[in-house]
């Protein structure tokens, strides 16, 4: 295949015209003139993120009917739950080596694959390792996702709009989770495992209708067709003469470097990326969000609570917040986004712990459950905004295409081994102390306040190669 660009093709116009798809500084398409092929490759791709969304949302309401239909106890429940993260990191280590060899299109397939297999298992299911078999490939296929969903999108977008249709992945995560909270109260355990299939197999089917990532082409030496690729996501009359040659340029420069192993991230040059990219990680999932939306029903009773009326009140909450976050990121930029978040979390945790002290004193016994409900909710919402989607945003931005590969398996694993620790301890610390593990998370969202200010850098309006550029020349005047 021929490895050469002619940038005098007609796929690259080197002028505007009239009806060029482009806003006025010429940064790419302005939000009143968004091309289709963009929508439709975006929506097809975080299909993914709702399946995620949904596997995360399946152990809460469900938990009682598993338990009562195939005889668990708490700690049988609490391996069917987090063992999700146990496939999840599997599928982790190996999401960037697929995703940068087989491409991103072929990477989302192969995980709809383990998906679909998963939820039949779970589905048939008579005994509770069928039960683990179906959650582990559950597993499986959205610790592939959460890597590549949130790279494909950062990679296809223009800097201008990067930041909202990169966290429109968390916005289907969260859709994914509270759809499936609500048709859970309602609808069968297995009933719910065979819904679970459906956006499986929408974006198994929709995957050969949209383009490959530019980037990933230009990468593997298909560079003609990055350039039709991108001229298609940015509509036929747009010029994409100037992306084109950076992003070609870009590859170039750093293919004369070895791509690097996960040992070799461990360099001066990609410190702060790596830095920054699992530090964010570690703190969203020790920040307790996992074991909160995994078990919140029983955080509910634990509070003395309705727990039908708080499911339907996080869904309230977390889909409007969530898409508030995604309207303001590239108005109000990732970094005070992430204060703001990263401090509302720390509140929710707070009140949360409080209610359980009250409760524990026996004192305030109709205000408690109240306070328990704010706490969850503030929390939920606080995470909504910045710290859902944020993180992984970033992630998708900082690290240069000849180590994105290893740096993200490594990210995502990191995410998920922390999302399986909390998961799966969850319910031994609310035995142990309520309050205690409330102020814990409260504690570590404190920290990430901190952490945010201190070393995560603001990418907003730049484009991925400018923000590669300025990481790598940060780390290597250290």
């Amino acid at each position: 295949m021929d490895n050469k660009t002619d940038f005098s093709s007609p796929l690259l116009p080197t002028s505007y015209g009239p009806n060029d798809a482009v806003d006025s500084q010429g940064k790419g398409p302005s939000s009143s003139s968004i091309p289709t092929t963009l929508i439709i490759t975006t929506l097809v791709a975080v299909f993914g993120s709702y399946v995620f969304g949904s596997a995360i949302g399946y152990s809460s309401p469900t938990q009682s009917a598993i338990m009562r239909d195939l005889n668990l106890g708490v700690a049988q429940y609490s391996i069917f739950g987090s063992i999700l993260t146990i496939g999840a990191m599997i599928g982790a280590v190996v999401s960037g080596r697929i995703a940068d060899y087989a491409g991103r299109r072929v990477a989302m397939g192969f995980s709809q694959v383990f998906c679909i297999l998963g939820w039949l298992a779970i589905t048939f299911s008579k005994v509770a390792w069928w039960l683990y078999v179906g959650r582990l490939l559950v597993g499986c296929g959205i610790g592939l996702l959460s890597y590549v969903v949130p790279v494909y999108v950062a990679e296809i977008t223009p800097k201008n709009l990067r930041g909202a249709f990169t966290a429109v992945h968390q916005l289907m995560i969260c859709c994914g989770m509270s759809l499936t909270y609500l048709i859970g109260a309602y609808v069968n355990w297995r009933i719910l495992a065979t819904i679970g299939i459906i956006p499986c197999l929408v974006q198994l089917l929709s995957l050969p209708f949209i383009p490959d990532s530019p980037r990933w082409l230009a990468k593997a030496g298909r560079l003609k067709e990055s350039d039709s690729a991108l001229q298609r996501l940015r509509g036929k009359n747009a010029d994409v003469y100037q992306e084109a040659t950076e992003i070609r340029d870009h590859t170039e420069a750093f293919q004369k470097q070895t791509e690097a192993s996960i040992i070799g991230l461990f360099q001066m040059q990609y410190l702060k990326s790596l830095t920054v990219g699992v530090g964010l990680m570690i703190l969203q999932q020790f920040g307790g969000i996992n074991g909160i939306v995994f078990y919140a029903n029983s955080i509910f009773i634990s509070s003395g609570f309705s727990e039908s009326i708080g499911t339907i009140a996080i869904v309230a909450v977390k889909i409007p917040m969530t898409t508030i976050g995604v309207l303001l990121m590239d108005k109000s930029g990732r970094r005070p986004l992430l204060l703001v978040s990263a401090v509302g979390t720390c509140v929710g945790c707070f009140l949360a712990a409080l209610s359980f002290v009250l409760q524990d004193l026996h004192k305030w016994k109709g205000v408690s459950p109240i306070l328990a409900l704010v706490g969850v909710l503030v929390y939920v919402g606080s995470y909504s905004i910045g710290m859902g989607a944020i993180p992984w945003v970033i992630m998708s931005e900082i690290f240069p295409i000849n180590v994105k590969g290893s740096a993200g398996s490594l990210v995502t694993l990191v995410s998920w081994l922390c999302s399986w620790i909390i998961s799966y301890a969850f319910n031994f610390l609310m035995s142990w102390s309520s309050a205690g593990t409330f102020f814990m998370f409260s504690g570590i969202c404190g920290f990430t306040v901190l952490f945010v200010a201190k070393l995560v850098p603001e990418t907003k309006g730049r484009t991925l190669e400018e923000i590669q550029a300025s990481l790598n020349s940060y780390s290597s005047k250290r």
